[in-house]
Order: structure tokens, then sequence, then C-alpha cells
């Protein structure tokens, strides 16, 4: 009979070992930097012996806690092997894509029917994703808003963020200048709120004293926007579908590129493998068509 700890409170150590912050192994395994410690504490009183020394900005393996990180991590690098090869004897290929949710609902669910069709053999997985959360290890790849560097990863350049407003056919027809969206209700995400004052700064006018309205991700924002709350900051490619559909129309012509980029993002041994190879190839001749629109 085996005598072993909590499997969980053995993650949140290797998990935490390996990045040297709590916050860090919370982001990897989607709980909270309070539950991380609260397991790690766990596995220290059954052991008997800390494992960390806790610093104001880092935390620093003991002499107990180097001993033990190494094979754990080898283990469950193992136990991630063994899952993958087993995943591989369903008779055809495995493609998990790590993604935001705004992109994946925006612009890549509504493309993969043509993908399917075209690769029917290759089972798809969308995994949650997005520029602060980790590659994880069962993800054949990713696509990330982000800045380019990733290391240790390959990176291709698919589609560069520009923002223009959007809004509802109705709303539109009382926006004419850059101007009138200074009175104009704003709808912001709150992650990326510099969107608005980088806009306003491009059109050579201050910034709007009036509050909009604020949302956790960029497809609420629009939805309301569809629903004709306000002028959203529309996101390429997000806001693809919606104006070609009528659902969204730009007022006021301004483009501002917002800094970052999407990228196809995989570990340079995934190239050729089975389902991401055919994957990316789409992917690019998709994104290659719609540059040239």
């Amino acid at each position: 009979m085996r005598r072993l700890p909590s499997l969980n409170a053995l993650r949140a150590f290797e998990a935490a070992a390996r990045h040297g912050s709590f916050t860090g192994a919370a982001a990897e395994l989607n709980v909270t930097q309070a539950a991380v410690s609260r397991m790690v504490r766990l596995l220290e009183e059954w052991l008997g012996a800390p494992l960390f020394e806790r610093r104001a900005n880092a935390l620093a393996l003991t002499d107990r806690g180097r001993a033990l990180q190494p094979g754990l991590s080898d283990a469950f690098d193992t136990l991630a092997r063994s899952v993958e090869a087993v995943m591989a004897m369903r008779g055809g290929p495995v493609l998990t894509i790590g993604v935001g949710a705004t992109f994946a609902v925006r612009w890549l669910i509504p493309r993969l029917a043509v993908f399917h069709a075209e690769h029917p053999e290759v089972e798809v997985r969308i995994a949650t994703g997005g520029a602060g959360q980790p590659i994880r290890d069962d993800w054949t790849c990713a696509v990330l808003l982000g800045d380019g560097h990733w290391p240790g990863y390959e990176v291709e350049r698919l589609f560069t963020a520009t923002m223009v407003p959007v809004c509802a056919p109705a709303l539109a027809r009382t926006l004419r200048r850059p101007e009138d969206l200074r009175e104009a209700t704003l709808l912001s995400v709150s992650h990326w709120a510099d969107d608005w004052p980088r806009w306003f700064a491009a059109a050579g006018l201050p910034p709007p004293t009036a509050k909009g309205l604020s949302f956790g991700s960029y497809a609420m924002a629009l939805q309301a926007a569809i629903d004709g709350v306000g002028v959203a900051p529309g996101a390429e490619p997000y806001i693809a579908d919606d104006l070609a559909a009528g659902r969204l129309v730009i007022p006021v012509p301004q483009a501002v590129p917002m800094g970052r980029s999407w990228y196809l993002v995989y570990r340079p041994s995934r190239r050729e493998s089975p389902g991401f190879a055919g994957f990316r190839a789409w992917l690019r001749t998709i994104v290659q068509a719609q540059a040239a629109i």
C-alpha cells in the first residue's frame, strides 16, 4: 500500500516550486493563491518539515523542498506523457487549442466547421486560456494575444491588433465626427483600460469626462454595443463577422494600433504532428484570405 499525501497538495507544491511563487502556481492550476498556499501548508504538515522559505517577493526552496521537487516534476511529466499516449490510441489525432474565450467565440469557433469538413479525422478540443495564462502541457498549440515573447516556443504572427469604435447602426447615425464620441456612452474592457485613452489621443482629442460602462471581456462589451447600449472598442478580428453581417458599424473610421498581436504559439516538436500541421496550414490560409479583403 502506497503511503502518499494529497495529490492536489503535491501538484500545488510542484507548480509553486517551478514558478517560484504561489501566484504563478495558482494561475497554472486555475485556483486561488490562497488555495495553493493552503495545500502547500498541508503538505508541509504531513511531511513534518517546511518546503519553502517565505520571502517578501518570492519563495525559496528549503533543502527538503529541493530534494522533493525534481522527482515530482519527473513524475508529473511521466503522467502527462502516459495520458497523451492513451489519448493517441483513439484512432485519430487530437488537437487541443488553448485560446482566449472572446477569440474562440467571435472568430475561431464560427470557422471550425470548415476545418472539420477538411480534416474530419482530427478531434478538436478548445481549452480556455489567454495572454495572462501559462501555456499548458496538454495543449497542442495556443492562439494568444501578446507581444510575441514566449521563450522556448515557436511563434507565428496571425493578426496585428487594431482598435476602432463600433456600435449598432441606429446609434451610428448620431456619431459623425470623432468629437461626437466624447458625448457618447463608451463601453470599455476592464483589463484593457487604455483602449479609449489611446484612441482619443490618436484622434487629437482630450479623453472623455463622462463615465461609461466597464465589462470583464471584449465579448460582453461587443454584445452590449450590438444591443445599442453604447460604443465599444472594436478589436480586430473580434468584430469581423459582426461588421460583415451589419450588426455593428464603424461610426468614425479612426483605427489605432493596440500595441499587440495575435500569435500562433506551439512547441517546436509539434510542428509536424498529426492534426496540428493541417490546422496550422488551414489557419494561415484563413488569415491570409482575411488580410486580402
